[in-house]
């Protein structure tokens, strides 16, 4: 049998797949670590504990006998290392928020309009670039000791391979890439007086970097969005687009040249598809929302029962709306400090009604995304769900009706470790690109058509939810006024 190894190294385990050569999945394996948290915001993780992790999943997987391994990961942490090609500190991840005075920094530095025509994002404190400059202000004695840096699953390449190498779809996440013309950027590395010969040599996503100690090829893979947006098919502009229902929500589509929104309010990176692009819009909290509403209950309700008690309510709640702001938000407003609520409350309304609530502002948040990537890209032909809330047949309907998309279930959801199996499979030379392998591999079980009566209804309704976060927004800085003034 062909042997496909796929290994994502996320915030909380490193999960490996291994899948045949018609993308079935054979055998699967995961591994967890500890966060540190240090500092308040902080988010910092020990790059051994990935590696440690790492080597216990391809040994379960038994990716010595495989054909190609592909890997992919968290973006944006710094792995700092010195002239041993050892870790210096610990990594400071993606979730880190120390750097917003960085942020500000940068945007400075390269002028805020020309960092976006370049890098595709403006400086948010959890990309890899802030978290350079925090080092070089605040831990003096570490920066000056860095002679490369990597970025979470390259530290476990360079464990798996010896080689330090990247992929354009990651490098676009570290705010120092050229990301139109798929190179560092020297422009951004002048500005910020950062060395270019502690970067990786960066290559495409399919492409084999080097062979594993093992002696088997392993791909440069690419970052956890573009390699999980691989994995349900999302290849090129006008085809389906990625909706991922996790803990937070994206809305990922493919381009066929490199655009950029002039706010930033999306993410613009290369894909996982050697001269391709996309862009990604983000909300913070999506399925995350029904699961603070399932505790804030008192956590004993399970999510059948919710969504049951949902669908006896019709669409709207009777007035009943939810802003998904809880943990801030990306897409489309750049805001840490944004909050939700819930508006419109009533004496007949229930937890049903709250839990309707909750999956309609989400789906209202991805309909924000959604219209911002249809702006750049034109509005893709379908939706290619993933993500723990895909689970339920309620929500689904919801999103595509507030989405007024079709939706696709694909035979396997295995995220970004799927994805990263398919790009082992092109550098194996199972499969001679990114699109064969897709064609292979990737299957539509299920499709969701929208509901039309919910279309107009949710249509009717978007409006009210866009004038919520205005509202919110005043709310907060009238509050934040009374403090000063000690009312």
């Amino acid at each position: 049998m062909t042997r496909l190894v796929g290994l994502d190294v996320g915030t909380s385990s490193v999960k490996g797949l291994a899948i045949d050569q018609h993308g079935v999945v054979v055998a699967a394996a995961e591994r967890g670590y500890p966060l540190s948290t240090p500092r308040p915001g902080g988010a910092e993780q020990d790059p051994d504990d990935w590696w440690r992790a790492a080597a216990e999943v391809l040994d379960e997987l038994d990716a010595d006998r495989a054909v190609g391994i592909g890997l992919s990961g968290q973006m944006h942490g710094l792995v700092a290392l010195g002239s041993d090609h050892r870790p210096l500190r610990p990594a400071i991840l993606w979730n880190d928020g120390r750097t917003q005075a960085q942020c500000a920094e940068i945007e400075e530095r390269v002028g805020l309009g020309r960092l976006i025509e370049l890098t595709g994002n403006r400086a948010l404190a959890g990309f890899t670039a802030p978290k350079v400059l925090w080092l070089r202000e605040n831990e003096p004695d570490v920066y000056r000791q860095i002679r490369s840096i990597l970025l979470p699953k390259d530290y476990v390449r360079m464990k798996l391979t010896g080689e330090h190498a990247i992929d354009v779809a990651d490098a676009s996440g570290t705010l120092l890439f050229d990301v139109a013309g798929r190179r560092w950027s020297d422009e951004v590395l002048d500005a910020l007086e950062l060395d270019r010969a502690w970067l990786p040599k960066v290559y495409e996503s399919p492409d084999a970097t080097a062979d594993s100690h093992g002696g088997v090829p392993v791909a440069a893979g690419a970052g956890d969005q573009a390699a999980g947006a691989l994995g349900v098919g999302v290849v090129e502009e006008g085809g389906p687009a990625s909706i991922a229902l996790g803990t937070s929500g994206v809305v990922f589509a493919a381009l066929g040249s490199y655009r950029h929104d002039d706010r930033a309010r999306l993410h613009a990176f290369c894909h996982a598809v050697p001269g391709a692009w996309h862009v990604m819009g983000v909300m913070l909290s999506a399925a995350g929302s029904l699961h603070w509403l399932r505790e804030a209950l008192g956590g004993d309700v399970g999510y059948d029962v919710l969504t049951e008690e949902a669908a006896a309510w019709g669409p709207g709640g009777e007035g009943l709306l939810f802003a998904p702001y809880l943990a801030g938000e990306r897409t489309p407003h750049a805001d840490p400090a944004a909050r939700g609520a819930c508006v419109g409350l009533g004496l007949r309304h229930d937890r049903g009604a709250l839990a309707r609530a909750v999956m309609e502002g989400v789906a209202f948040g991805l309909r924000d995304s959604l219209d911002l990537v249809a702006d750049l890209g034109g509005r893709p032909r379908a939706g290619r769900i993933s993500g723990g809330g895909g689970r339920s047949q309620l929500w689904l309907e919801i999103v595509a009706s507030a989405l007024d998309l079709r939706l696709e279930v694909c035979r396997v959801d295995e995220g970004a470790a799927y994805g990263a199996a398919l790009l082992g499979g092109v550098a194996g030379g199972v499969f001679a690109d990114a699109r064969e392998a897709v064609d292979a591999c990737v299957k539509v079980t299920r499709v969701i058509e929208p509901r039309p009566e919910w279309v107009d209804q949710y249509a009717e309704a978007l409006p009210r939810f866009r004038a919520a976060y205005p509202a919110l927004q005043t709310i907060r800085e009238a509050t934040a006024v009374d403090k000063v003034k000690g009312v």
